[in-house]
């Protein structure tokens, strides 16, 4: 008798889905007055759920339940036939997306709203990390997870007579965003929209639209907008704020939606633009070298005659070959950094530079780097602002025969040189090569006794 009486409400409430969503276009009324039920289950975790998941989209058969707590709303439209739930109010450990036919369900199920989910029959799938449930769509003998028609929503899923107190949002940071946060609310804080969106609509009319949000670090998420949400066509604050929404997936990249417009909360100052790229006339070439009898031992070194560590972010050396314009090859070098009154060695070759010297180089890099010159190219440390900090040779002349061939030799900085110099000066070097021009010295350099990498 009570079975039969829950399925005749459940009836009656999906025909007064079809009534509403065939009769009424604006989002913005109240929510109508439903069943509730509070009948007591064995229910199973969300995270339990998960674990069932084999790796292939499949039809739930046992007899079990979930409860959770809505999380997502499309009364602006931002979502659609989608319902995302997590396991608690707050602090929640799992979240998960429930696929169904059903326009305007924040109706029926609003945020906060505890409810509860029957698992058999439903179909259980994963896409980027993203765990979902519903019915199910097949595609080339595919099978995936696709809406749960909404004659049969009210079958699986139903609300509990709890008050509603809503949900309170995890406050995150753009970097210790994880998977077990899909379909989760989360807040973020102190962000922004990068600069060049200010003024921007939130999406393209009509498209689903990604806008990028970033912290003080310059660390970055992206915005999931719909083209038909409510607010899409509001423009884009310039100011900075808290961001409030669902996180979801798109191959490997995390990905918020928000609610409504409410959840953008920007009223801060922007950003203050984050330092961390420095130049320095302190840092430049020191030795370079080309042994006339083991090309593997070449090698290049930088000195810092500072008496701070400067990071070499956004820094690189660079090769010009022979009498190219251009650079033909170049050593990023933003992954180090450069003691005080210290030198970094660069080889081409690490494991015949340690054979032949006796220690690992603090950078590998590969051949035809700039670091495995064979004496006739001109090699210049670039800032992270793309100016020349020092300069070896002259750019555009091949250095055979020149003041600055160093083949079969070496070119090492004068110790008393301790400023790098944008133009090449053959006063600060002394170079040796086998047949230089004037002013270097005609004595081809035998590895290793000949070199001095690491000493200045």
């Amino acid at each position: 008798m009570c079975a039969t009486k829950n399925k005749i409400l459940n009836l009656l409430m999906a025909s007064l889905v079809l009534l509403i969503t065939g009769c009424v276009d604006d989002r913005d009324f109240d929510k109508l007055e439903t069943f509730c039920n509070d009948e007591q289950y064995d229910t199973i975790t969300i995270g339990e759920l998960k674990a069932m998941f084999t790796g292939d989209t499949a039809q739930i058969q046992e007899d079990l339940i979930i409860e959770g707590y809505v999380t997502s709303s499309d009364q602006s439209g931002n979502f659609y036939n989608v319902l995302h739930i997590q396991d608690s109010r707050s602090n929640p450990t799992h979240g998960l997306q429930i696929e169904l036919e059903l326009r305007d369900s924040h109706l029926f199920f609003n945020v906060g709203q505890h409810i509860k989910v029957k698992l058999k029959g439903l179909y259980l799938g994963e896409s980027n990390d993203l765990f979902k449930i519903g019915g199910v769509f097949t595609s080339f003998g595919n099978r995936s997870v696709g809406r749960l028609p909404k004659t049969v929503v009210f079958d699986h899923i139903f609300t509990s007579c709890k008050d509603n107190v809503g949900v309170e949002p995890t406050l995150v940071s753009l970097t210790n965003l994880s998977d077990n946060m899909l379909s989760t609310l989360v807040k973020l804080e102190n962000v922004e929209f990068a600069e060049n969106l200010i003024g921007e609509p939130f999406a393209i009319s009509n498209e689903e639209t990604i806008r990028t949000v970033m912290d003080c670090e310059d660390n970055e998420l992206g915005l999931l907008n719909s083209g038909y949400s409510t607010f899409h066509e509001q423009l884009i604050p310039a100011q900075s704020g808290t961001i409030t929404g669902i996180l979801t997936k798109k191959g490997n990249s995390f990905l918020l939606t928000v609610r409504n417009v409410e959840d953008i909360n920007l009223m801060n100052d922007r950003c203050k633009d984050v330092i961390d790229e420095y130049s320095s006339n302190n840092v430049f070439i020191s030795e370079l070298a080309d042994p006339n009898n083991n090309a593997g031992a070449r090698f290049v070194e930088l000195y810092h005659s500072s008496d701070s560590i400067l990071s070499l972010k956004g820094w690189s050396l660079v090769r010009y070959t022979n009498a190219n314009l251009t650079v033909s090859s170049s050593i990023d070098l933003s992954n180090y950094t450069i003691g005080a009154k210290s030198l970094l060695v660069i080889s081409p070759n690490a494991g015949e530079f340690e054979r032949v010297y006796g220690f690992t180089p603090d950078i590998i890099v590969g051949t035809n780097s700039p670091a495995d010159s064979n004496g006739d190219d001109n090699i210049a440390l670039v800032d992270p602002f793309g100016t020349i900090i020092d300069l070896y040779g002259v750019i555009g002349e091949d250095g055979s025969g020149t003041d600055h061939e160093f083949e079969d030799g070496r070119a090492l900085r004068k110790p008393e040189i301790n400023i790098a110099n944008a133009e090449f000066n053959p006063q600060e070097w002394i170079i040796i090569n086998d047949s230089g021009g004037s002013g270097t010295l005609n004595d081809p350099q035998i590895a290793p006794e000949d070199f001095t990498p690491g000493v200045r």
